[in-house]
């Protein structure tokens, strides 16, 4: 096979890699949310990162929205510098009962609202909120965004996937939730292997034991034949 066939077939291996991995980047450049700590019934840090997406535009402003039907008794907003940032309260559609909280109103949007600068062209910044508690039986909770950049353009993060189906083009920030592992099997595996280091130790206690009894048992004293040296 010749050799400027090949480097010309690697050549465009390597270029179509790119093109795969430039596509898969931008169509991942979305905003998102994910938490170091939320679990159910528990109080978390929510980070939510928001790309600006543009070559020429900043990102000003962002519109966080809470569940309603799962709402949070206590909701605190990260303090950045450069941004202010705002918490809308409003009366619940029905009441919630979380913990031994029953909520009537609870906090339902959180905005940060550029006073310098914004987040610059092709850049990120990541905003986080501190909440709770987490609701119990959720699998995953959706916070829809809205995201304005400095020339008034307006992007909606808010569409639901669906099962089967492709990610949408502006899908909505979810967080999955993950319940609480109970160390069961680490307290089983520890018990196990406390009550087999035991039953080796006085195993082996057993064998010393035995081994000592024989060192002491007293020795036969050989008769010598007639004729005979003892």
């Amino acid at each position: 096979m010749p050799k400027r066939f090949v480097l010309r077939a690697g050549a465009i291996v390597a270029a179509s890699a790119l093109v795969v991995i430039g596509a898969a980047g931008s169509a991942s450049a979305h905003v998102t949310v994910s938490s170091p700590d939320a679990k159910p019934g528990g109080y978390a840090k929510l980070v939510f990162r928001v790309p600006t997406e543009s070559d020429n535009t900043s990102t000003t402003k962002l519109v966080v929205s809470l569940p309603t039907d799962h709402p949070f008794a206590s909701v605190g907003a990260q303090v950045k510098d450069g941004w202010k940032v705002e918490k809308k309260e409003e009366k619940l559609p029905a009441e919630v009962k979380v913990g031994d909280v029953t909520l009537t109103k609870a906090i339902t949007t959180v905005t940060w609202t550029a006073t310098a600068g914004g987040i610059p062209p092709n850049d990120f910044d990541e905003f986080a909120l501190s909440v709770g508690r987490m609701p119990e039986g959720v699998d995953s909770l959706s916070f829809p965004a809205v995201q304005t950049y400095s020339d008034g353009e307006v992007v909606k993060w808010a569409d639901v996937a669906k099962d089967g189906a492709d990610e949408p083009e502006h899908p909505a920030p979810t967080l999955k939730l993950t319940a609480a592992i109970t160390p069961v099997a680490a307290t089983t595996s520890e018990g196990t292997s406390d009550t087999l280091a035991r039953w080796l130790g006085g195993a082996g206690l057993l064998v010393g034991l035995l081994g000592l009894a024989f060192g002491l048992r007293p020795r036969r004293t050989a008769v010598a034949a007639p004729g005979e040296k003892q």
